[in-house]
């Protein structure tokens, strides 16, 4: 399951909110997106679809509960940038972000910290 930039901005509110209706996504990324309700709608509405959000009707009014966390997602996405542009493994990109980013001390020594726990497992 792949999640377009839209779907991660709805996304963000309903895992932060656990329970949400449009009109909640619409006050809280509105000003942001410059969507109207219909779209906020159609874009939760396309969530649902894909098995991302639960929807249950209080009334008239849809309520959305995340079905994935957003580790989950982080990992699709992440697995499939590796796949697309790193030959399917870590190293590369690790290397990719060394090499491009200039990291600050203190995240070279956590990312140092990172590796050890792994290898102490």
């Amino acid at each position: 399951m792949k999640l377009t930039d839209a779907e991660w901005k709805v996304m963000d509110i309903a895992w932060v909110q656990g329970r949400v209706t449009a009109r909640e996504v619409l006050r809280a990324i509105g000003d942001d997106t410059g969507w109207a309700y219909t779209t906020t709608k159609t874009v939760m509405a396309r969530l649902a679809e894909k098995g991302v959000l639960a929807v249950e009707m209080s009334g008239n009014t849809s309520i959305y509960t995340p079905l994935i966390t957003r580790e989950d997602a982080r990992g699709t996405e992440v697995r499939s940038l590796l796949d697309r542009a790193f030959e399917g493994t870590l190293v590369p990109l690790m290397h990719f972000l060394l090499a491009r980013e200039n990291l600050s001390d203190r995240e070279k020594e956590e990312l140092r910290r990172m590796l050890e726990e792994d290898e102490r497992g």
